[in-house]
């Protein structure tokens, strides 16, 4: 948890409200004004309570905790407030407030998420997408990314023979055509997902397809697939490596199906992208949940699953033997919207037929019983709902495959997960990696340090040395 200054002496008092800032600047604001004032202050310095910044201040204010704890962090929470110097109000609870502090950084805060508002979903998304190439194409702007958003720690979990600095990634979609690869490096994720990528290039479903719902932290989207198609992706990456290198976090590659392959020749379409990107990416999900491409769920079928993992390890085998190399890991991707029963059909079918892992889950097509606000209108909208009203139906989805494979299958979290806690419990549940797309969008690119690093504090007051130990620990 964030360590923060409790109380504030009259001389030290911040102006303002201070909504949304981490601790940590909080301090240094109170450390400059004790310096500027050259006063000798004859009380003790400011005493240090642990707890989750509350997204205000009020100056000389106490938060207390119900329950004393010396140790660095705590995983305490404060549950009341007071004022510091005996008057006005008396403690008040804090009951129902929000704890968890936004880690959006200051000029998302201000200037990113505002502008956001007044913009067409989706041309938010690509213009956000343009900046963040723009700013991460120069070495020195690089950098600055770099000391803004990367964490500070890592923690190193190991899948397919590859060392992650973290279980944190970007899931497919946020950015499809690989046009921020260096910057999305450079914000400290572990691995960075593109795609769905289809075999030909195509134009999507009819716009508007893309919605936010703020005060649920959602969005709808009804994309269908729009990518530049796996020849011109291909060409894409074959620049990035001749002026950069090859991507220094692992690429992960979503394969989906064009909307104009015929159900029965499916195999040969995702066969095609996996040949087309076999060099380039690392990890390769097939895709057969997007609820926003006709038909495309019926391939969880046994038969076409089936069709579809024996054509692509058949390619993945010959690209390997051709390349001198060991065959890609093949995962496959599932939607939220089936029976436990069928969940854990098509997880054991997939395990039992060579599948290397799995990805739980995608959007869904179902809707919260009671939106929030101005949300109503956007979740009446056609198309897949990503956020956090998918948070608990994909991390029961996680438990569910966990318990019906074993502890060793790889299962990778998505769904929901804009904090610590969320992914925290993923990986309780059973995930071994974890991957955002929403939460960005509402959170911000501070959002990777924000979770690492609560995920650090979480491991350190565990009792398991890694995070790996605490893969699936609430199944035991």
């Amino acid at each position: 948890m964030r360590r923060l200054i409790q109380r504030t002496c009259t001389q030290f008092n911040l102006q303002g409200r201070l909504e949304e800032t981490d601790a940590l600047v909080i301090d240094r604001m109170i450390q400059r004004k004790r310096r500027s004032s050259r006063l000798n202050v004859s009380e003790p310095k400011s005493k240090v309570v642990h707890f989750t910044f509350h997204p205000c201040w009020t100056n000389d204010t106490e938060f207390l905790c119900s329950q004393h704890d010396t140790s660095q962090f705590s995983n305490r929470r404060p549950t009341r407030v007071r004022n510091s110097h005996g008057f006005s109000q008396p403690e008040a609870s804090l009951e129902g407030c929000r704890l968890e502090p936004q880690p959006m950084g200051v000029g998302y805060r201000w200037f990113g998420r505002p502008l956001l508002r007044f913009q067409d979903s989706e041309k938010a998304h690509g213009r956000s997408l343009s900046l963040l190439r723009l700013f991460s194409a120069n070495p020195l702007s690089r950098a600055v990314l770099r000391l803004m958003y990367k964490p500070r720690v890592t923690l190193p979990i190991t899948l397919f023979g590859v060392q992650y600095d973290h279980p944190f990634g970007l899931a497919a979609g946020m950015d499809k055509n690989a046009k921020a690869l260096l910057g999305w490096e450079a914000t400290g994720l572990s691995f960075v997902e593109i795609g769905g990528v289809t075999m030909l290039e195509q134009a999507g479903n009819p716009k508007p397809r893309m919605f936010r719902a703020p005060h649920a932290q959602a969005l709808v989207n009804r994309m269908g697939f729009n990518n530049n198609g796996s020849e011109k992706i291909r060409a894409a990456l074959d620049r990035h490596v001749k002026r950069y290198g090859k991507p220094g976090v692992p690429l992960w590659v979503n394969l989906g199906k064009s909307k104009v392959t015929a159900l029965s020749d499916a195999h040969v379409d995702y066969g095609t992208t996996l040949e087309r990107l076999w060099v380039h990416g690392d990890v390769f999900v097939i895709n057969v949940s997007s609820p926003n491409t006709p038909n495309l769920r019926e391939l969880q079928d046994d038969e076409g699953l089936l069709r579809i993992l024996a054509h692509c390890q058949a390619v993945n085998k010959r690209m390997a033997d051709s390349n001198a190399g060991d065959a890609k890991p093949l995962l496959v991707k599932l939607a939220p919207d089936m029976t436990e029963e069928q969940l854990v059909h098509i997880a054991q079918t997939a395990k039992a037929n060579g599948a290397d892992g799995i990805v739980v889950s995608n959007t869904t097509v179902e809707r919260p019983s009671s939106p929030v606000g101005k949300d109503g209108a956007v979740f009446e909208q056609q198309g897949g709902l990503s956020g956090k009203p998918l948070k608990q139906r994909s991390t029961e989805m996680i438990a569910t495959v966990r318990q019906a494979v074993g502890p060793d299958w790889p299962i990778i979290g998505v769904g929901g997960i804009s904090c610590a806690d969320d992914a925290w419990e993923k990986i309780q549940a059973g995930a071994t990696l974890v991957q955002a797309y929403s939460a960005f969008v509402f959170e911000g690119p501070a959002l990777t340090k924000d979770v690492v690093h609560g995920l650090a504090r979480r491991l350190k007051h565990s009792p398991y040395s890694t995070v790996q130990e605490a893969v699936g620990s609430a199944q035991s």
